[in-house]
């Protein structure tokens, strides 16, 4: 008699429950599931780090908001949680006027991706989809690979910048500029 044995359920948990549990290494929270993420590379922390740089200054220096680095949690559902990791990302202290705590609830007006060698488009796009559903503005996709800057102001409006062009800010960022090459500078 062959019987079969059900796997046991995975209890699905909050994004509250996540923040709680502390460093529990890379991971994002997809409909209440943990899934790890791999670490990522120089370039990839190479990239992020000079981005985030320059941008923190131009906010900084203008007084406009928030720049968070670092797989920064931000809500795009509830019921069950999903908690996505961005590279870098800027609110404006007109959403949020008070220093953020926890993971975001309110989104940012700009989310910034950093691609690394495991990063699969289909799961970047799924990604890119969820910041714009919640409000997001912009989605910088930065592809340390081909050197190459994908400037996302909707889900289907995409302009690629290379070596050559200069990255621009609007709204919010009006006036930010960053030539794509120093994103990639050692």
């Amino acid at each position: 008699m062959n019987v079969a044995i059900a796997p046991p359920e995975t209890k699905l948990i909050s994004g509250e429950e996540l923040l709680a549990m502390g460093d529990i290494g890379p991971c994002e929270l997809i409909d209440g599931r943990i899934v790890p993420m791999s670490p990522t590379g120089g370039e990839h922390g190479i990239s992020e780090l000079n981005l985030g740089s320059e941008l923190r200054s131009f906010v900084r220096q203008r007084q406009l908001g928030w720049v968070m680095t670092g797989e920064v949690g931000i809500y795009t559902r509830r019921n069950p949680d999903r908690v996505r990791g961005a590279d870098v990302a800027f609110i404006s202290k007109e959403r949020l006027p008070e220093r953020p705590t926890g993971f975001l609830e309110i989104a940012p007006e700009l989310v910034v991706e950093v691609i690394s060698p495991t990063d699969r488009w289909q799961e970047v796009h799924e990604k890119i989809e969820e910041y714009f559903a919640i409000g997001v503005n912009w989605v910088w996709v930065v592809e340390p690979a081909s050197q190459a800057v994908r400037i996302y102001r909707s889900v289907t409006k995409m302009q690629k910048l290379s070596q050559g062009d200069t990255l621009t800010g609007e709204g919010a960022l009006a006036g930010f500029t960053l030539s794509v090459a120093e994103i990639f500078a050692a």
